[in-house]
């Protein structure tokens, strides 16, 4: 029987994705590069912090990996902040308050920051359905790297049998896989690009799953 849910954020709980695109694109077009959309899909799921070392190794920047955070924060939060149709992904409250009204466990495992989190769970009031939030921000490794689902697990209290993670990117699913943890895959149809071939499951509405569903899963 299952007792407690890990849930990624990005592209999972709320749509940031085309806040994440408009941003990269303000902040690539600021330090005159050119990042190909196939290039950009495979940053989705990993943490800023792994991301902009990575942007300054393939485009041999001079900036220091904090200058290129402190960059991308600049033009993320600038354009956060004006977004007044950023919207949780349709039946995920519901998801959570039937998991929550149920006695399940909830655990955030996002590669987002500590201050991206508090945003988007203030902005839609999501604090008090979560037993714990962890942030990628203090793991040396991001996603694909098991870490973060690993401390998720053990900040359950239960065994990774007795946990699932719901995912949405390619690296957050090979993530969960890599941790041992049964993953439901969410597909969003929208625009999603990311490869969720390895999921045990591909759901792409969160009506299709419940606190009896998700508790028999084997």
């Amino acid at each position: 029987m299952k007792k407690a849910v890990i849930f990624d954020m990005d592209g999972v709980l709320v749509d940031t994705e085309p806040i994440g695109y408009k941003a990269s694109t303000a902040m690539y077009k600021s330090l005159n590069i050119t990042v190909p959309d196939d290039v950009y899909a495979t940053f989705i799921g990993s943490s800023d912090r792994n991301n902009m070392q990575r942007l300054k190794e393939l485009y041999n920047l001079e900036h220091t990996r904090e200058q290129l955070l402190d960059e991308r924060y600049k033009h993320y939060y600038e354009v956060f902040d004006k977004a007044d149709d950023l919207e949780l992904m349709p039946g995920a409250k519901a998801l959570i308050e039937d998991l929550h009204s149920n006695g399940m466990k909830l655990i955030l495992a996002s590669s987002a920051t500590k201050r991206k989190i508090g945003k988007v769970f203030t902005r839609f009031g999501l604090h008090h359905y979560f037993d714990a939030i962890i942030s990628g921000e203090d793991f040396e490794y991001s996603k694909p790297n098991p870490a973060i689902f690993l401390e998720a697990v053990a900040k359950s209290g239960f065994t990774k049998e007795e946990c699932v993670i719901i995912e949405d990117s390619t690296n957050g699913i090979k993530a969960a896989k890599a941790a041992g943890v049964y993953c439901i895959g969410y597909k969003n149809n929208g625009h999603s690009t990311q490869d969720t071939s390895e999921a045990d499951i591909v759901i792409t509405n969160f009506a299709s799953l419940s606190y009896s569903k998700i508790r028999d899963i084997i």
